[in-house]
């Protein structure tokens, strides 16, 4: 009956991922350090923010464990509002070089 209370998930898990997350942070802090610029930088610095998130969700917000219905519940309005972002920045390069074609003329 014990079993149907709650389920327990070993330590060692979540031991590994605060490690894990701490070695993340100190790769994203070590970006500035060594002093990368432009895009590099920002694609790091990027890759490592979404690895500790999704590391963060997996693990800690229990998501590994849930039942898939739900996972794609929580998980899917960020990944069409990434999308959509996706979108506005195309269109915002389009109108600023429209626009600066016709003024510049």
């Amino acid at each position: 009956m014990s079993e149907a209370e709650g389920q327990q998930h070993p330590i060692k898990i979540y031991l590994w991922i605060w490690f894990l997350l701490f070695v993340l942070s100190t790769l994203s802090y070590m970006v500035d350090y060594i002093g990368y610029q432009g895009m590099l930088r920002w694609s790091l610095i990027l890759v490592f923010m979404f690895l500790k998130a999704g590391f963060i969700v997996a693990i800690f917000m229990h998501m590994t464990w849930e039942r898939m219905s739900l996972a794609c519940a929580i998980l899917t309005p960020p990944l069409v509002i990434l999308v959509l972002i996706g979108l506005m920045v195309v269109e915002g390069e389009y109108t600023f070089g429209s626009r600066l074609s016709f003024f510049s003329s």
